[in-house]
């Protein structure tokens, strides 16, 4: 057996489905492995609020370093959110030979390039799975059995509140504003929506898809963005007059030495699989020129998808420095 000691930044929503998933599979994961994984400190600011989870007021720290000088700890996993003090923390990690695991899309998709560059120059891994389709295991999947492919396009529906939003417009002739306020009352939006029904939600997670499977990073700023505010009942009654459902598609195709991208509200045709994708599910659909076309779908979002990708980050994380030291 090996135990492998980890440091938790970040105990909200996302730190405890993360906490929660290693908890109620700690047993199959250590049979399953060998590794058993700890997470030793936790650094968060609301230490008193309540938890479905077993943790102890000694797990909580204040000082992130206490986190990054522990020799003992090996893995680090950022869930602050954020681009800042986020990334930061991300790289002081990494210069302690931490190697580390987020899920956080804003961060990566902002400072790709510095994160996997600090990461390289200290030995150490950095993994995020989880910061684009939460649960879905595209982005390992681009990077390991795919990765004998030249990609030739990527469609994504990326955002679950968008395509919840849109969803109820179709499937029950809603107006925006009225499925927004219930998307909001059922916890599926932010108060303010803005990151995900402008879009930018969307670009930040192709910019990550892109880097991966076209080796090309494009900053999420610099991809034409366009979200779903303007989408009314008559756009949608027109695209079904079509054969046609609106969807908020994340998109980048290659085209000779070309990569075209952006994410906007698209028509897709009733037979296409993303078609079939609804409410608050997300579906990345890719196509490579060895293995033609694949669909990968599943919850794109919420504490316990999200944790399940944390988490097979982490073991893998343990398992390949496992290797390394034998």
């Amino acid at each position: 057996m090996r135990t492998v000691k980890i440091g938790l930044l970040g105990l909200g929503n996302i730190g405890t489905g993360s906490y929660k998933t290693l908890e109620m599979n700690k047993d199959t994961i250590l049979a399953s492995t060998g590794i058993d994984l700890i997470i030793t400190k936790i650094l968060e600011k609301d230490t008193q609020r309540k938890r479905d989870i077993n943790v102890s007021q000694d797990q909580f720290v204040k000082d992130p370093s206490e986190i990054f000088k522990d020799p003992e700890i090996e893995i680090v996993i950022e869930l602050l959110g954020g681009i800042e003090p986020a990334s930061s923390f991300m790289m002081e990690a990494m210069k302690n030979g931490k190697s580390v695991v987020t899920a956080n899309k804003a961060a990566v998709a902002a400072n790709f390039d510095r994160l996997t560059k600090t990461a390289q120059e200290n030995n150490v891994l950095f993994r995020f799975e989880a910061s684009v389709g939460g649960g879905i295991p595209i982005l390992n999947a681009i990077t390991t059995v795919l990765q004998a492919n030249k990609f030739q396009e990527i469609l994504g529906i990326l955002n679950g509140t968008t395509n919840y939003i849109l969803t109820q417009m179709t499937e029950y002739d809603l107006a925006y504003e009225d499925v927004l306020k219930t998307a909001q009352e059922k916890g599926f939006a932010e108060a303010d929506p803005t990151a995900d029904v402008e879009g930018e939600d969307c670009a930040n997670k192709l910019s990550i898809l892109m880097a991966l499977a076209f080796g090309n990073y494009v900053p999420p700023s610099d991809i034409p963005t366009k979200g779903i505010t303007g989408i009314t009942k008559e756009d949608i009654e027109a695209a079904k007059a079509k054969g046609c459902k609106i969807k908020l598609i994340s998109q980048a195709k290659k085209e000779k030495d070309k990569i075209l991208y952006s994410v906007k509200p698209m028509e897709i045709p009733f037979d296409h699989p993303l078609a079939g994708v609804n409410n608050e599910f997300n579906a990345v659909f890719v196509k490579g020129n060895a293995v033609d076309e694949l669909m990968f779908y599943g919850k794109g979002a919420g504490p316990l998808p999200t944790g399940s990708a944390i988490m097979g980050d982490v073991l893998e994380i343990a398992r390949l420095s496992a290797e390394k030291k034998q």
